[in-house]
């Protein structure tokens, strides 16, 4: 991924096309998943609204119920919708376009899933960075925090920038296999990176800043040698990334 200026990946128009239209390894309840956030990022279901029944979302989208729940499942975990014991389910959160402008067509779901394995994998690396780190080790945490404060005071997206930080802590945990376990996932990484630091451009820049100050929280707790804070840092940056691609709109807001 470039680290230019902000890039839209796809067509928005395409979230409302047919199953046939798929990326090569997307699946069917993505699909849905991805058609019912465009439904609710559009207006056309709104933040508090109960959701159609379920037979009248299988017609309209003309799959399974089985298909169907799968995707109302993933919406759940993602705080999207919520449901209400003997109601239903309503719309909790509004997510903005650019989420499915940024993102290929129907591998939202899929980005979702990579951030919640990142959290556990990606914690554990720095739990284990910060017992092993070496002063080169730092010195190259250091590098890569510099470069993604040059990007955001120019302005640019830092995907290959936040990649090298990642990269560094895991390499920093000694064990070779977060790095292989990272690398076989690197395509999935790197389009999560580039739809959330997508979105932050079309932030002020004081959201930028914040992504930052969570990297300097992890370097700072293995420059301290402190364990349980790398690991909490780690896995707290990770899933409020997880978290901002669904930062739209709310009831509570």
């Amino acid at each position: 991924m470039a680290t230019g200026k902000r890039q839209v990946a796809g067509d928005p128009a395409a979230a409302t096309s047919r199953p046939g239209r798929l990326l090569r390894d997307g699946t069917l309840p993505d699909w849905v998943y991805e058609r019912i956030l465009a439904m609710i990022a559009e207006g056309r279901i709104a933040v508090g609204d109960k959701m159609p029944s379920e037979h009248e979302l299988c017609s309209e989208l003309e799959v399974s119920r089985p298909v169907l729940r799968q995707a109302l499942k993933q919406l759940r975990a993602d705080e999207v919708i919520v449901s209400r014991q003997g109601s239903g389910s309503y719309v909790l959160r509004r997510p903005e376009k650019a989420a499915l402008e940024f993102a290929p067509l129907g591998s939202v779901a899929d980005i979702q899933r990579t951030f919640e394995f990142r959290a556990a994998i990606e914690g554990e690396a720095a739990y284990l960075a910060a017992l092993r780190r070496t002063e080169q080790d730092l010195a190259r945490l250091k590098v890569t925090l510099q470069e993604l404060d040059r990007c955001i005071e120019a302005g640019e997206l830092g995907v290959d920038a936040d990649e090298d930080f990642h990269v560094a802590v895991c390499e920093a945990s000694d064990n070779r296999y977060f790095t292989v376990a990272r690398t076989s996932m690197k395509s999935n990484i790197l389009t999560g990176m580039n739809m959330t630091r997508n979105l932050s451009l079309t932030k002020p820049r004081d959201r930028l800043e914040l992504v930052q100050r969570e990297h300097y929280a992890i370097f700072d707790a293995i420059r301290d040698k402190d364990p349980v804070a790398a690991r909490t840092a780690m896995r707290s940056h990770v899933e409020n990334a997880r978290k901002r691609v669904f930062e739209g709109t709310n009831d509570a807001r």
